[in-house]
């Protein structure tokens, strides 16, 4: 099996670009699984509203919260992975700084996820919830 040889190895081997190619494909599927869903319960009110208003009721509970917050992590890691993926093929620079920018999304996605993710536990597992 050819390999691109590199100072470190193969070129992706648990590199800083393996695990973001890794992150985009997961988060994107997630994201589309969710969008699926959501169309397909919204789709209910039309079929029946009781078993609309059902669905939704379900939905309030501790796991769904954590999912939600699953699904902001997603996106937020997604949309400055794609970001990213942008300054690579359109920035002339972009490859050279593949790395830096890796790490950069990770620190975005850190300081916007940490405080979201300590304001929605508060609003789940609130008694006042659901």
């Amino acid at each position: 099996m050819p390999t691109v040889s590199g100072p470190t190895g193969t070129l992706y081997r648990g590199r800083e670009g393996m695990w973001s190619w890794v992150g985009h494909r997961i988060t994107g599927v997630l994201i589309f699984i969710f969008l699926l869903v959501h169309v397909l319960d919204t789709a209910l009110v039309n079929v029946s509203p009781e078993a609309y208003n059902a669905v939704i009721g379900s939905y309030k509970n501790p796991v769904v919260g954590m999912g939600e917050a699953g699904l902001v992590a997603a996106v937020l890691f997604h949309a400055f992975n794609g970001i990213r993926v942008m300054l690579i093929d359109f920035w002339s620079k972009g490859p050279r700084y593949h790395r830096q920018l890796f790490w950069g999304v990770i620190a975005v996605w850190v300081l916007l996820f940490v405080p979201f993710m300590v304001r929605h536990m508060m609003i789940i597992f609130s008694p006042v919830h659901g």
